[in-house]
């Protein structure tokens, strides 16, 4: 699929009061809802039907699925029980065992379990079958709506079920996730902290058990204070260990989640303890502290209470914090954003969010391992003004995100292995070149380039001005992506790269004014109407025309300075004397032509004129700067609000163009133009660009 540059300016943190619905029918829950009751119907998910392909996308159905609604199920099915709790998710035959590690975390916190789980649905008078759910996206709330049909073998649930088999809640959860993502097998394999922010908006850190920091007990205490989720899990060293138990009772590459941590009183002294639960809803821990160990009899029946300690085989047991750094690798923790939180809660953190695309041939640069493209990749700035109480530093978090990835599966996507840098900048304007990088090292940058849905790290940086670059390992890898940037004090309000200024912003909005409005005819061969192609030009001094709609010689005269200027840039650029550059050069020439273009439009240019190789060929080049040029014109006049425009047969403007390059021993061929309308504006002989397509 292609990917075009998306928007990187900041934006504040979507708020799920505004989630938007998904349903194809462009019909919310409420409405379809109401419709069923009207018609007397259950509903019948068309977006996610009861069938295999909601199910699989790789393989057969090991066994007879049956799809059954929960009053096909039990005679008295109930949405909630007793109250939603981590209890009532057990794992059915679904590696997604990250998921249910989630939802059990997610159970922890009311607030947040109301929003991911609205609570006034049930199997009442008003049911009609239907169900809905709230999950963030890349900085935007969605309304999931389903059906209640769930596969079934024998009568009972194949997947995520609970503890109480009238209890359907969790259940129907699982089938709106795995609709978000496209089909249940997409759910197979996983980070528990993908699910934790999808169902928060908040944002993860990773810690290493083995090298975490001294005050590790504190940081996952104040996370738990705030409400944080947190998962923890055992590394595995090959796939033949995979939910492998350990003589302890503990699973390896298994998702657990952590639920509780206390100081309690044992023998006259204080020990740490951590509380830990297998979404399994069985297998526990059997070391010091688990559930029926020696330990408990020396705690009196008081503490025991505090810590709801119980001796059942429900997956949750207490475990010795110290043995919990022995036994578990890796720990997640997910950062509430501050609308997940509480008035109460003292902890909150600010969030701000850039989108983007990395795109084959412009803005895939890849890693610094390949320099010749890594300065092309998207460049975002830090202002860094608010230091920590008492320090010289700023403290925050930045967490880059690939979007879709698990949605993509079907499609044969996979995780790509991404990261980030951080420079210090230089203090100048434009998107900084190859040089900078080669001669400037990182002040930051992501601990590792790994294959996950998002990387985030912890900083602490001087007060300045930094430059972030978000990338693939590899060039030529196309994605687009999510950058946030948290902080737990004030917002650190990052600013983008070149390509958004304020002047940039108007062009926008004059590009939304004029949109639609600007009157145009085909001139020229039946093959340039055919393929759509035009060129508007104002009429002014600079392009007089015999109003036949045809360029005349005498005005072509006006261009060609501008030629020769841009066949020297050209021969410049072509390093290997190829008679073609480079994609990713393409920036430095049109620079070193007087035009500093955004992401997006350079996009489209290398996504019109690149081959395969991502190569551009010397008479694209020139076709791409007179489309420039002549679209600089037409802004200019708007802006002296001249409204006459003419159209010129392209066909007519690229014979002289061939005629004139062929008596300088040039050898050209005619190609089509670019399609975007570019509106330009020229501040000094230096032109920022905004991008779009004209009607």
């Amino acid at each position: 699929m292609p990917y075009l540059y998306q928007d990187s300016k900041p934006r504040p943190a979507a708020h799920p009061g505004a989630a938007r619905g998904t349903h194809s029918s462009g019909k919310g829950y409420e409405q379809l809802k109401q419709e069923c009751l009207r018609r007397g119907v259950l509903f019948e998910d068309s977006d996610f039907p009861a069938c295999t392909s909601s199910l699989f996308f790789s393989e057969n159905p090991p066994i007879p699925f049956v799809w059954k609604r929960p009053g096909d199920i039990v005679k008295d099915p109930k949405f909630i029980l007793g109250g939603a709790t981590r209890t009532d998710i057990c794992q059915g035959d679904l590696g997604d065992c990250w998921l249910l590690a989630a939802i059990a975390s997610l159970t922890l916190n009311e607030k947040t379990l109301a929003r991911v789980v609205p609570l006034d649905q049930n199997f009442g008078p008003d049911y009609a079958g239907i169900f809905h759910f709230q999950f963030w996206q890349h900085n935007e709330w969605l309304d999931v709506v389903i059906d209640d049909r769930l596969p079934t073998f024998k009568g009972r649930l194949v997947f995520l079920h609970s503890a109480e088999l009238n209890e359907f809640w969790s259940a129907l959860l699982e089938k709106a996730y795995a609709k978000l993502n496209g089909s249940y097998e997409s759910l197979k394999g996983g980070s528990t902290i993908e699910a934790m922010e999808d169902f928060t908006g908040g944002i993860g850190e990773l810690y290493d058990v083995k090298a975490a920091p001294d005050n590790f007990y504190e940081i996952l205490e104040k996370a738990l204070e705030r409400c944080s989720m947190v998962g923890c899990s055992i590394d595995t060293s090959s796939a033949a260990e995979s939910e492998a138990r350990t003589p302890f009772g503990l699973v390896k590459g298994h998702a657990y989640s952590v639920t509780g941590i206390e100081e309690v009183s044992y023998r006259g002294r204080q020990v740490r303890l951590i509380r830990i639960r297998n979404p399994w809803g069985q297998v526990e821990w059997n070391g010091p502290w688990s559930d029926n160990s020696a330990e408990w009899r020396s705690v009196s029946p008081a503490e025991q209470r505090r810590l709801s300690q119980a001796a059942r085989d429900d997956g949750e047991f207490w475990m010795n914090f110290e043995d919990f750094k022995v036994h578990f690798d890796k720990v997640e923790i997910c950062n509430l954003t501050p609308d997940a939180l509480g008035d109460s809660t003292t902890h909150k953190w600010e969030v701000t969010i850039h989108q983007g695309s990395w795109v084959r041939g412009a803005t895939a640069g890849g890693c610094r391992n390949y320099l010749e493209t890594f300065w092309t990749n998207p460049q975002i700035k830090l202002h860094l003004t608010e230091k920590d109480d008492g320090q010289d530093e700023c403290t925050f978090i930045a967490a880059l995100m690939q979007k879709d990835r698990r949605k993509l599966k079907k499609l044969g996507a996979e995780m790509l292995t991404i990261g980030y840098s951080i420079y210090e900048s230089p203090g100048r304007d434009g998107h900084l070149g190859k040089d900078f990088f080669r001669y400037h090292p990182s002040k930051a940058r992501s601990k590792t380039y790994i294959n996950l849905r998002e990387v985030s790290h912890r900083f602490k940086l001087p007060p300045g001005d930094y430059i972030l670059i978000p990338t693939t390992f590899e060039p030529h890898q196309e994605a687009d992506f999510c950058l946030r940037i948290f902080s737990e004090k004030k917002p650190l309000h990052p600013t983008p790269g070149p390509q958004e200024t304020e002047e940039e912003k108007q062009f926008r909005a004059l590009f939304e004014q004029i949109s639609g409005k600007v009157s145009t005819k085909y001139f020229g061969s039946q093959q340039d109407a055919k393929r759509g192609e035009r060129l508007l030009l104002p009429s002014s001094s600079h392009y007089q025309t015999s109003g036949n709609g045809k360029l005349e010689f005498s005005e072509f005269k006006v261009f060609w300075e501008k030629m020769k200027k841009w066949i020297s840039i050209f021969l410049q650029f072509d390093f290997d004397k190829s008679g073609s550059m480079s994609s990713y050069e393409l920036r430095g020439a049109l620079k070193a032509a007087g035009y500093q273009l955004n992401n997006y439009l350079l996009q489209l240019i290398v996504l019109r004129y690149s081959d395969e190789q991502f190569q551009i060929e010397f008479d694209d080049f020139l076709n791409c700067l007179i489309r420039l040029e002549n679209a600089s014109r037409v802004f200019q006049a708007l802006s002296a609000k001249n409204k006459e425009f003419i159209n010129l047969n392209i066909g007519e403007v690229w014979a002289q163009i061939h005629k004139h390059l062929q008596n300088d021993g040039v050898s050209l061929e005619i190609c089509p133009l670019l399609k975007a309308g570019i509106f330009l504006h020229d501040t000094s002989g230096v032109h920022e660009s905004a991008g779009g397509y004209l009607p």
